[in-house]
């Protein structure tokens, strides 16, 4: 691998590369689903291929090929100083990038149980088990279990010097159930909606969320949301569980920090944002309890958005993006970052496969921990409503004017839980929604959510972010505005 790169760099330098990355990577995925208890999907694929990035004349270009020998990517990388040479021809301005040092390294993300050695048999035989558990639950009309394995491998080498070799193992699991009654539909995902949690982890992962012990438990809570009130429309008090609150930073914080969004570089996918660069360090974007950092490195959990070094072979990092309620940073590559002044690229540069170009992705963007005990949140909550589990979000161009709903909600009246309530939703404006948290809860109810699922770019990639949270509350917040007539 590591030849195959260096003759692909050497072969870009010859023909006129000012710099030059390569990525070569070896991908392997396994995917198992089951519905009403019957196989749904049980499939394995791999791929194995090189990228090369390169400047010529201050231009970009990129190529990739999966013909794995000199003369495979000595074409590729003639091919790629062509298309830099083409695209430099319609530059606004040539191509500049900050510093960065050169590294020689290799990582291995932390996982304990390979789940590619974990027979097919015994994964699937789990999951045809907590579908049955779901199953036994009278008014459960469809049940669906999943689990996703990724590993990869990436060998990364650039003209400045870098030889940087990293592997990653990825696990996720989930399950739903639904319940239909006239024309209602009523679900509840276990531990998310949309695939489950996800991790930087092995199959450790899986065992850990017990799904046998929780089947049983969304299943009832399905059938039960039909007899449940409908939750109220009214500007009030808002409690959000952690994962839905995950989402909320990704969508209102997450995506909109993405420096090429805000520079007009990238629209696909819900648009540009409001951070323009005047907002930096003088934007009130939350309350003075609210932190939030952009996180890659390891030491912040084992999130999605957890590597050594990014795919522009820059170290992880730790970003301030709000202080104290005070808008403080962006997510950068080395371009983005001599564009506006940065000293340095925050470390945000990934891509999806080795025949994708890398562009500015989110890493783990968390919302650090507060003081509140969750039990202690509730009882000091008079009258409020806590929404949990995501079903539906929406968001404007520019990440600034939002509407969720959840699976679930629970009123509640003098500090305890009174009741369910279904089709939960809320709504508002990002920077009013950030600025009205006044509680968030401790260390020991935060979870490093995972999303499996974000897409950017054209063509699209998909890519796994991580999004830490406790649960927290909102006050005057819009409440019930996407189920009102």
């Amino acid at each position: 691998m590591w030849d195959l790169a260096t003759h692909s760099l050497d072969i870009a330098k010859l023909r006129g590369a000012t710099y030059a990355d390569v990525r070569v990577m070896h991908l392997r995925q396994r995917d198992l689903t089951t519905k009403n208890g019957a196989v749904g999907t049980l499939a394995q694929t791999e791929s194995i291929g090189l990228g090369i990035r390169v400047l010529a004349n201050g231009g970009w270009g990129f190529a990739s090929t999966d013909r794995l020998t000199r003369e495979g990517v000595g074409a590729c990388a003639v091919h790629a100083v062509s298309i830099g040479k083409a695209s430099a021809l319609a530059a606004r301005r040539p191509v500049s990038m900050v510093d960065e040092r050169a590294f020689i390294d290799s990582w291995q993300s932390p996982f304990t149980k390979d789940p590619f050695e974990i027979p097919l048999e015994s994964q699937l035989a789990l999951l045809l088990a907590a579908d049955g558990e779901m199953r036994r639950i009278q008014g459960v009309t469809l049940t669906e279990t999943d689990m996703q394995f990724r590993k990869s491998d990436s060998w990364f080498a650039s003209s400045i010097g870098s030889r940087i070799h990293q592997r990653k193992v990825i696990s996720g699991c989930g399950m739903v159930a639904t319940a239909f009654q006239g024309e209602a539909i009523q679900k509840r995902s276990y531990p998310n909606s949309f695939g489950g949690q996800h991790a930087l982890a092995g199959y450790e992962l899986v065992e850990s969320l017990e799904l046998l012990k929780h089947a049983p438990v969304i299943a009832e809570e399905a059938v039960a949301l039909h007899s449940a009130a409908q939750c109220p429309q009214r500007t009030g008090t808002l409690l959000l569980g952690g994962s839905q609150l995950g989402l909320q930073i990704h969508e209102s914080v997450g995506h909109p920090i993405e420096l090429d969004r805000v520079l007009g570089e990238e629209a696909n996918f819900a648009g540009t944002s409001f951070l323009t660069l005047e907002k930096l360090n003088k934007l009130k974007y939350g309350s003075d309890i609210v932190n939030v950092v952009a996180d890659a490195t390891i030491a912040h959990g084992p999130g999605l958005g957890s590597f050594a070094y990014d795919d522009e072979g820059v170290p992880a990092q730790c970003t301030d993006i709000i202080k104290e309620g005070q808008f403080r940073g962006y997510l950068s590559n080395r371009e983005t970052a001599k564009l506006i002044g940065l000293p340095r690229s925050s470390g945000t540069m990934r891509t999806e496969s080795w025949n994708r170009l890398p562009i500015i992705r989110m890493t783990n963007i968390s919302l650090l921990p507060g003081s509140w005990d969750y039990d202690q949140l509730i009882a000091d909550t008079d009258d409020g409503i806590l929404m949990e589990t995501n079903k539906s979000w929406s968001i404007d161009d520019r990440r600034y004017q939002f509407q969720f709903s959840t699976e679930i909600g629970w009123e509640i009246k003098g500090g305890k839980k009174v009741r369910m309530l279904k089709n939960p939703s809320y709504g508002g404006i990002t920077t009013e929604f950030w600025n009205s948290c006044d509680a968030i809860c401790s260390a020991k109810d935060w979870t490093l959510w995972g999303t499996p699922n974000c897409g950017k770019g054209q063509p699209m990639q998909t890519m796994g972010t991580g999004h830490g949270a406790s649960p927290s509350r909102f006050r005057n917040v819009q409440i019930g505005t996407a189920f009102s007539s």
